[in-house]
């Protein structure tokens, strides 16, 4: 069976950094593609000029992006038939409260803020990988019709 694939939708380096090494002190072996900008988050899923990439298991989604911000990648993934249904883990380090409220709006899976504790940044990645790589079921990609 091919691994769940995790695209990380992340521009700061250390927090990338932090968040593949839960994954893997948390025993979570997955492919984690990693995205440095909402344009590339984009580009993964609607790439015009070569194969299309595999969805993802999960989206792990920052607000805070450079070039197209995390709430737009997240509406034009709402809006396409082929990801309309992909599931997105908004990843942020934000607490404001209109930042959830439009996440929710916008049809975010799930909202989650990033602790500032490394341990408790661990047990919150594991939580999510026990949620969306396992227990989780992905409907089957919806073709255009």
């Amino acid at each position: 069976m091919k691994s769940k694939i995790i695209l990380l939708v992340e521009d700061n380096p250390d927090d990338e950094l932090l968040t593949i090494r839960a994954f893997r002190n948390n025993n979570i072996q997955n492919e984690v593609i990693v995205a440095h900008d909402g344009q590339e988050a984009l580009d993964y899923f609607f790439n015009k000029t070569g194969p299309e990439n595999p969805l993802p298991a999960v989206v792990l989604l920052d607000l805070k992006l450079p070039k197209v911000n995390g709430l737009e990648v997240l509406q034009r993934l709402r809006n396409d038939k082929r990801t309309s249904l992909q599931p997105v883990v908004i990843l942020t380090s934000s607490k404001e409260e209109q930042d959830i409220i439009n996440g929710y709006r916008l049809g975010a899976n799930s909202y989650i803020r990033k602790p500032v504790d490394f341990s408790h940044f661990m047990d919150a990645v594991n939580q999510l990988g026990i949620y969306w790589l396992i227990l989780n079921e992905l409907p089957a990609p919806q073709l255009e019709q």
